[in-house]
């Protein structure tokens, strides 16, 4: 299980595992609940490489990313072994 700690959002953490190169288990700590959840099963078991391809640069209102641009910083973390 890996956790990483969202910046500029309103969820705290992502908590998520990849397997063989696929996403799964996926959750979000705050943020809007509905909205996130939807994500994690939508996600769940698809490629790092497809879910960052999709979600990264998604922005949220003013702000320059999402809790869906940040689930792509921690899944490329974990890749990387930064966390």
């Amino acid at each position: 299980m890996h956790s990483f700690t969202t910046r500029g959002v309103c969820s705290r953490q992502i908590d998520f595992d990849i397997v063989d190169g696929k996403v799964h288990n996926v959750s979000f700590v705050g943020g809007c609940n509905g909205n996130l959840k939807a994500i994690s099963k939508l996600i769940e078991g698809q490629s790092v490489d497809w879910v960052v391809s999709v979600l990264e640069g998604n922005t949220c209102g003013k702000r320059s990313t999402s809790c869906a641009d940040q689930l792509t910083q921690a899944l490329k973390a974990a890749e990387a072994g930064e966390i």
